[in-house]
Parts: C-alpha cells; structure tokens; sequence
C-alpha cells in the first residue's frame, strides 16, 4: 500500500499558508496585514487549481483519438446561437430535406419512365422514313392526350375565343362609328339652320351642296381626332369601344378614310358653294385636330377652342347662302358658342372619372367650381342673345318672348347643377340641352323677319 505525498505545489501552499497564520496571529501588528495575505493565499490556490486544468485537458488531448477534436463537437454552440437570436429577430429556416429519395421509393417507376423519354429523344444519324412518320404519330398522339386532360374551363375559354374579322358589311358602321355619326348629324343641323335662316331665296342645290360638304368635313376632323386618341381612349370606358381601339382597322385605313373625306368635302364648299364657306370648313377642321386635339391633354382651355369648333358651322350655312360674313351669321354662332358650355360642361360631370382616367385636363377635373360657373353663365347668355337677335333684324320681337320658357328652363337646370354639384342635377342639364337646342332654331326658324328685296323697298319709299 502506497503512502500518499504532497506533491511540490501543495507544500508550498501549505508553507504558505502557516506564514500568513503566524503574521496573522503572532504579530501584534494589524488587521491590515492579516487581509492582505489572506489574499496572497487565495491568488496562490487559484493558479494551482488552474495550472493543474490545463495539465489534465493536455493530458486528454493527447490520450484521445484525433477524429474526436472535429467541428461536429462545437455543434451545440450554433444551436445555442440560434435559439438565442430567433427570440429576438428571425426564426431560423429549417434545412429541406431531399425530395428525390422519397419519391423514387415510392414510384419506383417514374424512375425508368424518365429514362425511357431520354432514349426515345435521342435520335440516329439516318432514320428510315417510316420510322419518321411513326415518331411523329406519337407525338401527335401524345399533344393530344395532353390538351384532353387539361382543365375544362380553360378548353372553354380558348373556344370560345374569336378573332375579330371585318367583313365587307361591318365597314358602313366602323366608318360611322369613326366619324361620330351622331356628333356629325348635329353639325350638319346647325349648318342647315344657318342656310335657312340667312335673308335669301332658298336655293336646294346649294343646301345639299353645303350640307354634304359640311358633313365630310365633320367626318374627317372626328376620324383624325380619334386617330390621335387611340393610347388614350384605351383607357375609358366611355371610348373603349371605339374601331381604332379595338383594332377593327388599321391606322392607316382611319387616315386614309379622313382623307377621303375632307378632300372631296373641301373641294366641294371651296368650289361648287364659294370660297368663303370652303375657307371656313377648312379653318374648322384645322381647330378641331391640331388645336382642340392636343389642347385637351394641355390646358382646360381646350373647352372654349371647342365651343367656337362648334359655332362655325351655322356660320358656314349662312355664308353658302348669302356669300358674306353678316351680323346674322355672328348670331347664329354665338347662340351656338353659348349653348355647347352647358350641354359639355354637364356631360363631362358625370364623366369626371373617365376623363382623368385618359389624361384629359378637362374643367370639370381640375376647376370644378370654374365649371359650374361657366355652365350658369352661358344659360343665362342665351336669353341675352335671343334678345339679340329681333334687335339685329334677324328675327321678328315674338321669338323673345316665345323662346323665354325654355330659356329660362334651363336657366333654372345650370343655377341647380351651380348650387348642388352632383350628378342629378349635371344629368337633368345635359338632357335639356339635347332637346333645347333644335326647340330654339326651330323657334327661330318660325319667327324670322320676312325678306324684303330692293325692288320693293324702292317702291315703299316711293
């Protein structure tokens, strides 16, 4: 049986220890000095106890096998780390597993499928003919199997689907879609009524001279008007429609159709009515597609270039019937001028969304309350104007006083759309303009001043 010996260092912890006892103790000296080797001592068996850790871990080290001190052992720190941070900001993403192996112990078969489909595309140098013709059956079966197991919903849709095909019957619409039909039969009314109401026998070959004319023009100014519209049209829903939008024809068969139009449509005032009407068709087509065009995308002054777009053509009737420019013709177009703010301002009301939808700058979008003023102002002008008018010997003094009712009925609709701005009151004042506007020429019509020729003013005044 062996004797167990202190080794070096536990003899000098010891001896260390006794000394600090007997200055503790035996010196009448301070409590001081007692502490301080107290201290000593303690820093003394901490660096033994040290010492002796680093000598076993060495020891460890040495005796164990080296494939031990590998990465795998300090795993547990990243977990700790990760555990610790995911509280605080992310959860760690869990690793993917491999999808492969479960699934090709499951299916077996998909395996050798994938392998047969690589071999049959691999094809030989020279292959016989048949053999060509039976590959492709395959595959034409195969396409054909696929598309019967698509989804039903989606077969339907793609027979459903149409290419849009302009047959020869289809073109008199688009072309009267492209011109605005409707907008075009206005204009062709009101130059009509400046024909008719103009001091001069009425001659009806050069009526329907002026008139087709007339509507030629209107055509080619809405055809090119809508040409240059087509990006922004797309996005209302109020001109989604439209034939150059839907791609019923091509742009340049919308250029060519406006320029067939408004060459013969010039020619024919400039040539077979006079001069000055063919100046004047002109002049409005110029406004209608290089100055309002691109003034609604710029400024709400496009409304105003617009409304005086609208006053030529009675102005033109009354020049193809008398050849000159009168205080008559200036009548006409005013009435004309003054009736289009509350007709469009109305419209565009209901059309807000629509219209800054398209980019356009329209006073109803970006001036609401400038709107609804214009709107009030120029109803109650047309009073004003057909008072006007027996004063210019234009009219006898009954059209005043029998044009007052609906004068003053759609007075009363633009000072309603003024006070409560919503779309009631823009609806009423929009469908009264329709109808007032042939009731006032009509009315004017009736009560116009009887001509009186030269011949017998000269026998009055003899």
């Amino acid at each position: 049986m062996q004797r167990w010996r202190p080794t070096a260092c536990e003899e000098d912890t010891v001896k260390t220890r006794a000394f600090c006892c007997t200055i503790m103790y035996n010196s009448p000296c301070r409590k001081l000095t007692g502490l301080v080797g107290v201290s000593i001592l303690q820093s003394l068996e901490n660096a033994a106890q040290a010492r002796l850790c680093s000598s076993n871990l060495v020891q460890l080290c040495r005796s164990s096998s080296s494939k031990w001190i590998t990465f795998q052992h300090c795993n547990f720190l990243k977990r700790q780390y990760v555990t610790k941070t995911t509280e605080a900001c992310q959860r760690a993403k869990p690793k993917q597993e491999a999808l492969t192996a479960p699934l090709v112990e499951r299916h077996p078969h998909l395996q050798d499928e994938t392998v047969i489909r690589q071999v049959q595309q691999i094809s030989a140098i020279d292959q016989h003919p048949s053999s060509v013709q039976s590959s492709k059956e395959t595959l034409t079966q195969d396409t054909e199997g696929a598309s019967s197991e698509e989804d039903p919903s989606t077969a339907q849709e793609t027979r459903q689907w149409k290419e849009i095909k302009v047959m020869l019957g289809d073109l008199p619409g688009i072309y009267a879609r492209l011109s605005k039909i409707r907008l075009t039969a206005l204009v062709v009314m009101t130059a009509s009524a400046g024909y008719a109401m103009a001091p001069v026998p009425f001659d009806p070959s050069c009526f329907l001279l002026a008139s087709l004319g007339t509507g030629l023009a209107s055509c080619a100014a809405n055809s090119i008007n809508q040409y240059f519209e087509v990006p922004f049209d797309s996005n209302m829903n109020r001109t989604k429609n439209r034939p150059l939008v839907r791609g019923q024809i091509s742009p340049l068969h919308a250029v060519s159709f406006a320029a067939a139009c408004a060459v013969p449509g010039i020619t024919l005032l400039a040539l077979t009515v006079n001069p000055l009407t063919g100046a004047l068709g002109a002049l409005n087509l110029f406004l209608y597609t290089c100055c309002y065009t691109p003034l609604k995308r710029l400024s709400i002054t496009n409304t105003w270039v617009g409304a005086v777009v609208g006053a030529i053509p009675p102005v033109m009737g009354w020049t193809a019937a008398t050849g000159s420019l009168d205080v008559g013709a200036l009548l006409l177009g005013g009435i004309l001028y003054s009736w289009q703010f509350p007709h469009f301002n109305a419209l565009s009301w209901n059309l807000r969304e629509d219209y800054s939808r398209g980019g356009y700058r329209m006073m109803s979008v970006t001036h609401p309350a400038l709107c609804r003023r214009v709107a009030l102002r120029h109803s109650l002008a047309l009073i004003g104007l057909s008072v006007l008018a027996p004063a210019l010997d234009v009219t006898s003094w009954t059209f005043p006083l029998i044009s007052l009712p609906i004068n003053l009925y759609i007075s009363y609709l633009g000072y309603s759309f003024y006070r409560d701005a919503d779309r009631s009151s823009a609806r009423k004042l929009f469908f009264c303009s329709l109808w007032h506007l042939p009731m006032l020429l009509l009315l004017m019509l009736t009560c116009k001043k009887p001509r009186v020729d030269k011949e017998d003013k000269s026998v009055a005044h003899s």
